[in-house]
Parts: structure tokens; sequence; C-alpha cells
């Protein structure tokens, strides 16, 4: 019987589509009467997330690995909402996590992955990972694209090749140089089975350990 949410999480490069997804599954899952939340990581509402706002918007600069340990901070501090919710039984759409942290850090040429996954070991495991993927070569002339700090191709043709990285074998890669339409229903049938065939406990798993005696 499923007694929690779910977590599924969304990945991919700046301008992939994936806030785009994010928005989609919810009103599908609504429509569908599925209690569902979406949480966009960085959260720009909180104390720390203004920080990463104004850091993004190139208006202060930050040293490489304090803003990769204000990410993960701004993770951790929703980290009691998202387990509240799920333990509601709430379903939780989260547009980028870890994973994000991960890729875009390590990119930085100081910076290795090892170290980065430090800071973000024992958060929450997400249950479903969609990976939007599309070659920032094809995503450089979408709209708005260059307004944030790390919107250049160089850059995120990094962070594309250290995703290749990080993927394993459960997550769901999307072609996301589909229709935006045909996007949105593969993820929505993808969910939906889940929803409907995997059966949940009230047990989180943790991300990047052995075992849940992590503490």
């Amino acid at each position: 019987m499923r007694n929690r949410g779910s977590m599924i999480v969304f990945e991919g490069c700046d301008l992939s589509g994936k806030s785009t997804q994010c928005k989609l599954l919810y009103e599908n899952l609504i429509i569908n009467n599925i209690s569902c939340e979406q949480i966009r990581f960085p959260d720009r509402t909180t104390y720390i997330g203004q920080c990463i706002d104004s850091y993004l918007n190139n208006k202060n600069d930050l040293e490489d690995h304090a803003i990769h340990l204000l990410f993960s901070a701004n993770r951790w501090e929703n980290m009691k909402r998202i387990e509240e919710l799920l333990l509601a039984g709430i379903t939780v759409i989260v547009d980028r996590y870890a994973y994000s942290g991960v890729a875009f850090s390590s990119s930085k040429m100081n910076i290795s992955i090892d170290w980065c996954k430090s800071s973000d070991t024992g958060m929450i495991k997400p249950d479903i990972i969609f990976y939007i993927d599309i070659n920032p070569e094809n995503t450089q002339n979408r709209l708005n694209f260059g307004i944030e700090r790390y919107e250049s191709l160089l850059f995120q043709n990094s962070v594309y090749n250290q995703y290749s990285k990080l993927i394993e074998p459960d997550w769901n890669i999307i072609d996301g140089n589909k229709d935006i339409q045909i996007i949105s229903d593969e993820i929505f049938d993808r969910v939906k089975c889940y929803l409907a065939n995997e059966k949940l406990n009230d047990k989180l798993d943790l991300l990047w350990v052995e075992s849940n005696n992590f503490k």
C-alpha cells in the first residue's frame, strides 16, 4: 500500500526545458486528483537563496567552494519540508536537486565530483529522476539564454559532460529535442505507471550513502 508521496526530480542543463516539464507534470497530477507540490532549487525565497540569486545575477562574487556549499545549504534548509510533504502522502516535484549542484560545481576545474557530493550526502533520495537530455548547442538560442552567470555555451558544455558521469541506470533519460507536449505525455505516462505499481512505505532512502544508518 502506498503510504507516502513520491519525490520526483528533474535535472538538465540550463534552458533544457525541465522547468516547463515540472509545471506540466504538476498540472497533469492535479487534474488526476493526485496531491502534489512543486519545489525549485535554488529556493530564492530564503536568506541563503537571496545570496545565491545575487551571485547568479553577477551582483557579487564568491569563491567556488563557498557558493557550492551555499547551494547545498539551500537544499538542506528545505529537507524537513520535503520530508513532511512526502510522509503526508503528497508527491513532491523538484526542479533541480543535488545532482545539479555536483554537475555545475565540478565543471569548475578546482572542484572534484566526490567533494561536491559530500555536502549533500544524507539528503532524501529521489524516487524518480528525469534527465532532460539536450545538447547546449541546441539551447543557446532559446529565450533568456545568457542572462545568468552560468549561461555560457562553454560552461554548459562542461556541465553536460559532468552530468554524463552522474547518470545511473534507473534515471529516466528524456530526449529534450522533442515537442514539448510529446515530452510531457511521455513523462506523465512514466509517472502514472510508477505511481500505480510501486509500493512505498514511510522509509525514506538517503542520497549517496550505503544504508540509512547515516548520521
